[in-house]
């Protein structure tokens, strides 16, 4: 079978979205299936959607196109707004995130031109430093999108643990429920999702005794890695293994740990340095850090990783029965994950 490949258990996907709809729901609390790490892989989103997840939001408008196209069956988040993509955003997106005023207003523009009416999540800045209005601008912000023609403010919503690695607690939380709650009071609005983040909420969600208003979380590494984000530990009765990456074994030799001569940069601009631990027997693979963040593969058969170029993942075979053509497999985080299902080079088998 071609390598490298990366084997997608869809059993296991459609089991994480299922038990973590449920578990948040049982205190009302409503899931986005995030497909950004997977670029909107239509088959993933047709699980999702199968798993009873209703929305799915991704960052990137040709994702959510292509998921159009295959005729997904959903409503669209779109994560990540750009001012010059704003017409194929009110085309295909059926909501968006939002910070930028400006922005807006284009969005405003392109929904009269097409006769819609694009739905929008203001998002709050509480501290993470990515996307956000700061909350002491929020009324005035909210008194001129009202206004705008083509535009329904739907909800508020805060992004934390992406950037800046801000813990999601019950402050950060309490603070977003306010927000939401004046601004409902002010305006005389009913905002339908009060986003409380990512799958970094989960710790916060299982602690609290009361989730105020919040309503929605938006998933995708728990989905996908059965895991919370803050520290990466397993969530109970997930799967954490529904990805694995194949790569075959093209060259097998005992040779020196210490590579010999001057040590200068290498392909990449990084001075290396080596232990020598005397003669091992080093493998080549046959991927490399155009197809994989290396750093963030995990073996699963005993080997190390000793590094890679763009083409070849070297490591010490040890005392394995590994030889030319065999395969070798690897469990993958999140950035590895996110940078193989990007990769041309990488075939995706389903499974």
């Amino acid at each position: 079978m071609v390598t490298p490949r990366i084997e997608i258990n869809l059993r296991k996907i459609a089991h994480n979205a299922k038990t973590l709809k449920e578990l948040y729901g049982s205190k009302g609390i409503d899931v986005i299936g995030v497909t950004k790490v997977v670029c909107g892989d239509t088959k993933i989103a047709e699980i999702i959607l199968k798993s009873g997840i209703r929305i799915l939001a991704d960052s990137r408008i040709s994702n959510i196109k292509k998921m159009r196209d295959a005729g997904i069956q959903a409503q669209f988040l779109l994560l990540r707004t750009i001012y010059s993509q704003a017409n194929d955003v009110v085309n295909y997106a059926d909501i968006s995130l939002n910070s930028e005023l400006s922005v807006i207003k284009e969005l405003s523009k392109f929904a009269v031109k097409q006769d819609k009416t694009h739905k929008i999540i203001l998002m709050v800045e509480l501290g993470d430093l990515r996307e956000g209005i700061m909350p002491s601008v929020l009324e005035n912000t909210v008194k001129e999108i009202i206004k705008l023609k083509g535009i329904k403010l739907v909800g508020i919503g805060t992004n934390l643990a992406c950037f800046g690695g801000i813990k999601p607690d019950n402050e950060k939380m309490e603070h977003l429920s306010s927000i939401a709650k004046n601004i409902e009071d002010k305006f005389k609005l009913k905002l339908k999702f009060i986003s409380g983040g990512n799958s970094a909420n989960y710790n916060w969600f299982m602690a609290t005794k009361d989730v105020g208003k919040i309503n929605n979380l938006r998933l995708g590494e728990s989905i996908f890695l059965g895991c919370e984000t803050l520290d990466r530990k397993p969530i109970p009765k997930l799967f954490t293994d529904a990805f694995t990456l194949i790569a075959e074994v093209i060259e097998l030799k005992t040779k020196p740990s210490l590579p010999y001569g001057d040590i200068h940069q290498d392909a990449f601009g990084n001075t290396p340095k080596f232990h020598d631990i005397g003669e091992i027997r080093r493998a080549l693979l046959g991927v490399g850090l155009q197809d994989v963040l290396v750093s963030g593969l995990m073996p699963i058969s005993v080997i190390d990783i000793l590094g890679a170029s763009s083409d070849h993942l070297i490591v010490n075979a040890k005392q394995t029965d590994l030889k030319v053509g065999d395969t070798v497999k690897f469990n993958l985080n999140y950035g590895a994950l996110l940078a193989a299902m990007t990769s041309p080079y990488i075939i995706k088998k389903y499974k």
